[in-house]
């Protein structure tokens, strides 16, 4: 009786510092994978990403489920990239880049406001939020996502700028089935690189980056035109 007493704590201990290997490895890995990930948001001020997590996760769900699927995916600099494109993008997706700092805490409270009364009608997260968004966590959604994009965003500002930054997002970015980037969805729906583009054409292609499996340039009039209309404010 006294033996069996005896194992009862020790077998608590041992669950106790099980319990706590376990903890331990999940943060060492943690702290792995985020220290990968600002290795990677370093490298890319020099060195353009060869594909994202939305690329990967698209080409593993044609395979899934047996879908034929083309990647169209050339990435170009943005001196390459239409200033109307560019200006487009901004106005419609994040028209405070140039101001903010990664969050735009303005646009934050708008939106907390409007779910709050059930009437929300965009995101608040930044053209910086997104980039990491697509390059490391694809379009899954969770509090960890999260978490993990608000570390990274500081580190993405700081080391790579807002030109660059501008650059790696209309490059990655999802522009409609299998096409990713400024110069592949140019080309693929006005059939002109992107160098070419012309201020509706790009407020069209701007208007369907919310949803960009569903939407189609042509059918996006009235939300065009409010892009240009933004763009006009905006002095563009």
């Amino acid at each position: 009786m006294a033996e069996s007493l005896d194992t009862q704590p020790r077998t608590s201990l041992r669950k106790g510092v099980s319990l706590r290997l376990v903890v331990l490895g999940i943060i060492l890995g943690v702290a792995f994978l985020w220290s990968v990930a600002v290795l990677l948001l370093v490298a890319a001020r020099w060195i353009d990403p060869p594909t994202s997590a939305v690329h990967i996760e698209r080409r593993v769900q044609a395979w899934v489920h047996r879908t034929p699927y083309r990647e169209r995916y050339h990435f170009v600099p943005l001196s390459q990239i239409s200033p109307n494109l560019q200006r487009a993008v901004v106005a419609a997706e994040d028209a405070r880049f140039y101001q903010h700092h990664g969050f735009d805490w303005h646009q934050i409270q708008i939106a907390a406001d409007e779910d709050m009364e059930g009437s929300r009608m965009r995101g608040a997260s930044t053209l910086t939020q997104q980039l990491i968004k697509n390059l490391f966590f694809g379009t899954s959604r969770s509090v960890l996502r999260k978490g993990a994009e608000f570390t990274l965003v500081p580190v993405a500002e700081l080391v790579l700028g807002k030109r660059r930054i501008l650059e790696l997002y209309l490059n990655v970015v999802e522009w409609g089935p299998g096409v990713y980037g400024a110069e592949s969805a140019c080309v693929y729906y006005y059939r002109t690189p992107a160098r070419n583009i012309s201020q509706e054409q790009a407020a069209r292609l701007a208007a369907i980056l919310p949803a960009p499996l569903k939407r189609r340039p042509e059918r996006m009039n009235k939300y065009t035109a409010i892009i240009l209309e933004r763009m006009h404010q905006m002095g563009w």
